[in-house]
């Protein structure tokens, strides 16, 4: 039966952002291991997202948007802004840096911002590789069409069809929108799966989810159905046998690697980012 999974609201001043994933009664859904709901916020000129440079290993970050901009720069030399619909995949394997802020354009007037953002755990044979960054235009990303029903797939593999985004495990990730009436199979009942309800209400084996739920498939969960018209994310994959430990902004199987991570961000050992060098976010 499915279950309902209550995020941690976090105010980041000037927005909020729903923590779900860690969850105390699910750390991961296939290979996610992280599920920021973010916004919707609006922002007055002068104010808006201004992450400082922070490192991460382990992991590939997901960003994707369904309102509004962000910037994107890391230790590769990557700058890119982010607009709804694209996808920003930043593999972190051995070690990265990254910065999330606007354009002076973006935060010169009133501006809103609502998305999704998510990391991937990497397999243990792979969380050391070569960090590397992706942009995906969302005119590039696969779409689905079938009567009453819009699918954009952001990352992975699902209903026959592929995303051109780099990964390293069984997994899907979907922008889903039904009409009224409207229901979609699960893309995969032997893997794992959720869905985060973006707008609109969907009808799960009788039970209502609305705006903002965070709902986790269980056996038996095969069909979603739009009591109204409805948009929502799903994400899942193959689960994992072992769950890495997660810290701050550190995934890695050995608590001595994060650790060491710790260690080299404290001592300035992790590489800088081209033009955003002067300021950084300390070790918690």
């Amino acid at each position: 039966m499915a279950k309902l999974l209550k995020g941690d609201n976090k105010d980041l001043g000037g927005f909020s952002v729903s923590r779900i994933l860690p969850h105390p009664e699910k750390k991961m859904v296939g290979p996610f291991i992280f599920f920021d709901h973010i916004g919707p916020a609006q922002f007055p000129a002068g104010q808006g997202i201004n992450v400082r440079p922070h490192p991460h290993i382990g992991l590939a970050t997901v960003t994707y948007l369904f309102e509004g901009s962000m910037l994107h720069r890391d230790s590769l030399g990557s700058v890119q802004e982010i607009f709804p619909g694209d996808v920003n995949w930043m593999i972190a394997g051995r070690g990265i840096v990254h910065s999330e802020r606007e354009t002076h354009e973006v935060r010169s007037k009133d501006h809103p911002l609502y998305g999704l953002q998510l990391w991937v755990a990497l397999p243990q044979d792979h969380e050391t590789i070569e960090p590397d960054f992706q942009h995906i235009s969302k005119n590039d990303l696969p779409c689905i069409y079938r009567p009453g029903i819009m699918m954009r797939l952001i990352v992975g593999n699902a209903y026959g069809r592929g995303s051109p985004v780099r990964t390293f495990s069984p997994m899907f990730y979907l922008d889903v929108m039904l009409d009224k009436g409207r229901q979609l199979e699960h893309p995969d009942p032997e893997q794992e799966a959720a869905i985060c309800v973006v707008s609109g209400t969907v009808l799960i084996n009788d039970t209502s989810y609305t705006k903002g739920d965070f709902v986790l498939l269980e056996s038996g969960d095969t069909l979603i159905r739009a009591q109204d018209d409805a948009r929502f994310a799903m994400i899942g994959g193959k689960k994992f046998e072992q769950v890495p430990h997660i810290h701050w902004n550190f995934v890695a199987y050995d608590r001595a690697t994060i650790n060491a991570a710790r260690e080299r961000w404290e001592n300035g050992e992790f590489p800088a980012i081209p033009g955003d060098d002067e300021e950084r976010i300390p070790l918690p």
